[in-house]
Order: structure tokens, then sequence, then C-alpha cells
């Protein structure tokens, strides 16, 4: 949860046993599982200085997210669907499920956010720049979400972190670029 719109690439999980009847193509999974192997066995190659690419598109990174949310057996993030549009700007929705926690009044268990921003890179890290936030329907400040990550934390029991961070990019990856219904990672 604390990496909550950054996707960690990790090709080990192609071994993990899945079911079939969950709404994502197992194989548009294998296809990004698949990129991520061939980043990973990439990233100490000799021509660091020529950058390669790989494309996937928004169907196959959606597909991808819903396998990684079922075999990590995420506690609170239930669903992330992402819409991928030119200059790294996406809109999102999330499913959050609380229940069974001491949440403040004025938290449902289960909340459903929609948001739109923009995907910044830098410096090898990345951080999504949030422009809107909406919690159902009501337009909020990205500070609830970040009382729903460290919620998310202590239940997880990881390190609490907050929306505006920024998280190192994965197996080389310097940077990401979104078109309509496109990501290409830079390595």
């Amino acid at each position: 949860m604390a990496g909550l719109f950054i996707i960690y690439l990790n090709p080990l999980l192609a071994s993990q046993t899945v079911d079939k009847s969950r709404n994502y193509s197992l194989q548009e999974v294998q296809k990004v599982l698949k990129a991520i192997a061939q980043m990973k066995r990439e990233q100490f190659r000799a021509d660091k200085d020529v950058l390669k690419k790989v494309a996937v598109t928004e169907s196959e990174l959606n597909s991808y997210i819903a396998y990684r949310i079922e075999v990590q057996k995420e506690e609170v993030m239930r669903e992330l669907q992402l819409k991928l549009f030119p200059e790294n700007r996406i809109e999102g929705r999330v499913l959050i499920d609380l229940e069974g926690q001491k949440l403040p009044k004025y938290l449902k268990p289960v909340m459903t956010f929609y948001f739109s921003g923009e995907v910044k890179v830098k410096d090898q890290k990345v951080k999504l720049e949030i422009k809107d936030l909406f919690l159902e329907g009501q337009r909020i400040q990205p500070m609830v979400l970040d009382l729903i990550i460290y919620i998310a934390s202590k239940i997880e029991n990881t390190e609490a972190t907050s929306i505006d961070d920024w998280y190192e990019l994965p197996y080389g990856i310097k940077n990401i670029v979104t078109e309509k219904g496109k990501a290409t990672f830079y390595y």
C-alpha cells in the first residue's frame, strides 16, 4: 500500500498459481512478466548509454496490477485500474477495504477513490502528482489518501509513506512515457 500507485516489478511472481476466473488476462500478465524479465536481464548490459524500451498497453498493465494484487494477497488495496493518456497523464480508480479496522468516524471501511494526475520521473525515481482526487463522488484533499496510506501501513506492518513521496524505479528503468492507452518504459 505504501507504493499505492507504483507498480513493483518482480518477475519471480510468474511461478505463482492463479485462479483464471479473475478479472485479468493471464496472457497479458505473461507479456508484462516477459518484458520485466527482459529489463532485468539487460540491466547490466555494456551499452547503458543507449536507452532501450519496452511498451505495454493499458489493458496489459491493468491485468498485471490485478494479478499482483491477487498473488500478493493485498490486505487493503483490492483494485487499482489505470487509464493512460499522453504526456504522462493518468486517471485511475482504487478500491480500498479497511473492514474490521478502527477508523475515524468520517471514513467508511470500503472506499472507492478516483484520481487524475501526472507521472513525474526524475533521477530514476517516480511519483504521482495528483491533480484531482475524489472519494466516491466527492472531491477531497490528498491528505485523506495519506491517512489511508498510514492506516494501511499499520495493518501491513510497513513504514508509512506519503502520496507525495518519490519511489525508486526498478531494474534500471530511467524514464516512463505514457500516451493514450500505452506506457513505454525506457531502461
